[in-house]
């Protein structure tokens, strides 16, 4: 259907009235929806934190009424409500948070689908939806596994976050300010994969150009590579977002890259490295990662600050450390807050726009 056939949501609020008194009986509000400090059973929703949940189109159903829908100026809002206060929560586990504002912005996507939004008003939409989910999805530990959080389902969330914003760009309606930076942050999320590289050389050349794209295109290249000194060097460089993005192949680059070194220094007797070395040339958060990395690899120590090399002894067992990433990803933020990444991190790299948004 073309746009203009759809209707234009008229919901004010960034839970329809009628949804949130139906979860209310239901008991199915989300304890990060209802009146704080409420006693009351079952438990009352709040207007202000309740955020409408997605539910699969069944087929064969109506299109929802237009009240129902909300348009493209409160989807943003609710956005800005999810970064600003869900993903900052200190009352829930990260892995909640993650599963919390996973499912509400896949609403969004949602709503914005089902009705009649311009290509450059639902890109903003877009845009900050899955800035919002990289972050919280890179904010998870590595018990994440046990939570609420399912990994693999994130993934396909950001995956799905990632083919709308493209539609968006590729039906060519914008200004899209932002475009380079979200291509840029697909190759990153996607790095190694040869799809990727191939859609993303099929740009245009005056978009391929933008800083935030060729830095995505050098970063993929180290990978490929196996150029451990370039890659933690530019990774170093990225912004916030990028290294939210980057941060799922980190610890797959860091075992990639220990092999090679044990492959090139190990001997029958053992050669020793300072762990200093490690954290420099891997973008480690100190000596400690350095020999937890070393240890679950199992290369021995020499005191506390050097590994030794000994052949036979490097072993691959299960997935690599998912590591804190400090400094790679959260020192990025400098001082800054989640919200102010989300809604306009781009403001931060003028020179990143394209001349022409084409």
């Amino acid at each position: 259907m073309l746009g203009c056939e759809l209707p234009v949501g008229t919901c004010p609020d960034m839970c329809p009235a009628a949804e949130r008194a139906q979860r209310e009986r239901e008991r199915r509000l989300h304890r990060l929806e209802v009146v704080p400090g409420c006693r009351q059973d079952p438990p009352r929703a709040d207007p202000q934190r309740a955020v409408k949940e997605y539910s699969r189109p069944a087929a064969g159903k109506p299109r929802p009424p237009p009240s129902q829908l909300r348009p493209p100026s409160v989807l943003l809002a609710t956005v800005r409500y999810l970064a600003g206060e869900v993903a900052e929560s200190a009352d829930a586990a990260r892995a909640e948070v993650a599963s919390f504002v996973a499912d509400r912005l896949r609403a969004v996507r949602l709503d914005l689908a089902l009705q009649g939004a311009g290509d450059a008003e639902a890109a903003v939409v877009l845009e900050a939806a899955l800035a919002t989910l990289l972050a919280v999805v890179a904010r998870l530990g590595p018990d994440a596994a046990r939570g609420p959080a399912d990994p693999v389902l994130l993934q396909a969330q950001v995956q799905e976050g990632f083919g709308s914003l493209r539609r968006c760009y590729a039906r060519g309606a914008g200004p899209h300010p932002r475009q380079p930076a979200f291509q840029g942050l697909f190759l990153l999320y996607n790095l190694g994969s040869v799809e990727a590289l191939r859609e993303v050389l099929q740009l245009p050349a005056a978009l391929r150009t933008c800083p935030p794209l060729r830095k995505a295109l050098a970063v993929d290249a180290a990978f490929r590579e196996g150029n451990a000194s370039r890659l933690f060097r530019l990774l170093q460089t990225l912004p916030y977002l990028a290294s939210c993005a980057v941060q799922c192949h980190v610890g797959h680059a860091r075992r990639e890259a220990l092999a090679r070194l044990a492959r090139a220094f190990s001997t029958p007797k053992g050669q020793t490295l300072p762990l200093g070395f490690m954290v420099n040339l891997l973008a480690l958060d100190g000596l400690r990662e350095a020999r937890d990395l070393c240890q679950a690899h199992g290369l021995p120590l020499d005191g506390e600050e050097r590994v030794v090399f000994l052949r036979g002894r490097y072993v691959e067992e299960g997935l690599p450390p998912a590591g804190t990433c400090k400094v790679l990803v959260e020192s990025k933020l400098r001082g800054r807050t989640l919200e102010e990444v989300v809604m306009a991190e781009e403001e931060d790299e003028g020179a990143d726009r394209p001349g022409s948004p084409a």
